[in-house]
């Protein structure tokens, strides 16, 4: 995919005209509490199993695995009086390429899209540049960042909705709290069983 325009910011704006967005805690925190559910357990289990795979070997992958998931939840809209861009910190911005910026004059249209879950994803498209720039939708604040869209495009926003529901994320937090418990009683019974060999 080619680079999106890089028009360039002023060094300094008025507080007013600037606004950063991240993604939501409930999903950052959510999404983490999942992944350590799923992976904490597996050098544990590869040691009693005497999997091929070393626990050592293990827990650096998934301290990687951690470290890409974090990053790529760091990820943050900035709006402001001339345009709007995604970002990502310094120490992961250089692995992740979707960041991209966009003068307001430059775009033309959101446009949906569905995926394959049956949701629909929004798309930002300009006559100046090639390809389409997601809509981020999954930060904190989302219907402000809409409102700064609508102001600055007159595009109509009242049709875009986020594409998981807090309550969702509820849900799926609740889950990964009991997978948590339910490694702590993995974890515990197999340290007794090798304890006891």
């Amino acid at each position: 995919m080619s680079e999106p325009s890089t028009v360039p910011y002023p060094a300094t704006l008025p507080r007013e005209s600037f606004r950063r967005f991240g993604v939501s805690s409930l999903i950052r925190i959510t999404l983490l509490l999942l992944y350590a559910g799923l992976t904490i357990p597996l050098p544990i289990l590869a040691d009693v199993t005497q999997a091929p795979v070393p626990s050592n070997v293990l827990s650096v992958g998934i301290v990687i695995g951690g470290m890409l998931l974090y990053g790529g939840l760091s990820e943050r809209v900035e709006v402001d009086a001339n345009g709007i861009a995604v970002r990502y910190p310094r120490w992961i911005s250089w692995l992740l390429r979707r960041q991209w910026q966009l003068t307001w004059a430059e775009i033309t249209a959101l446009k949906p899209r569905s995926t394959g879950q049956g949701g629909l994803v929004y798309y930002f498209t300009s006559d100046e540049q090639p390809q389409a720039f997601l809509l981020p939708m999954r930060v904190a604040g989302f219907a402000e960042l809409l409102r700064y869209v609508e102001a600055h495009t007159q595009i109509d926003t009242r049709d875009v909705k986020p594409l998981a529901q807090p309550w969702m994320y509820l849900i799926l937090l609740v889950f990964s709290l009991l997978l948590l418990l339910i490694d702590s009683w993995t974890i515990w019974t197999a340290a007794h069983w090798t304890g006891g060999m």
